[in-house]
């Protein structure tokens, strides 16, 4: 199975908030996730929706069909940290920390095979097996 990737290194917006918009497209389909993003309210999704075209323009240099990839994973993890500081009462000063992240996508071909198997299995064993009835009880009330 061949595979396509791509890399954002050093985003400057926290791992915490990219997670959120990444979970939300994590084993789909390449043109759904592309759609999708277009509508999530999140300023992630720009810089992901640019990543994911970005490893879609490389599985198409390497010859891969396009028509049935789908994110096969993809990590949030942060980056480097720039330290400043934030001056405070009596001539102190405190610190701030502006976090940035990195951002993994990996592409790959749909198993289109394994999931009908499992499908038609998974229907056999339903139609087999019957669930017993329960016995339905009546308690009287008391005053």
């Amino acid at each position: 199975m061949a595979t396509a990737h791509a890399t954002l290194s050093n985003f400057r917006q926290s791992p915490r908030k990219m997670r959120v918009v990444a979970n939300l497209i994590r084993g789909k389909k390449v043109a759904d996730v592309l759609t999708n993003l277009q509508f999530v309210e999140k300023r992630a999704s720009l810089p992901i929706r640019t990543l994911i075209s970005s490893a879609l323009a490389n599985a198409r240099t390497l010859d891969i069909p396009t028509e049935a990839l789908i994110v096969k994973t993809i990590t949030v993890n942060p980056g480097k940290i720039m330290y400043r500081r934030i001056p405070a009462a009596r001539g102190s000063a405190h610190p701030i920390r502006k976090r940035t992240s990195s951002v993994f996508v990996e592409l790959a071909e749909a198993d289109v095979k394994k999931k009908t198997k499992v499908a038609k299995e998974v229907s056999v064993v339903a139609e087999t097996k019957t669930a017993p009835k329960a016995k339905k009880t009546v308690k009287a009330k008391t005053k």
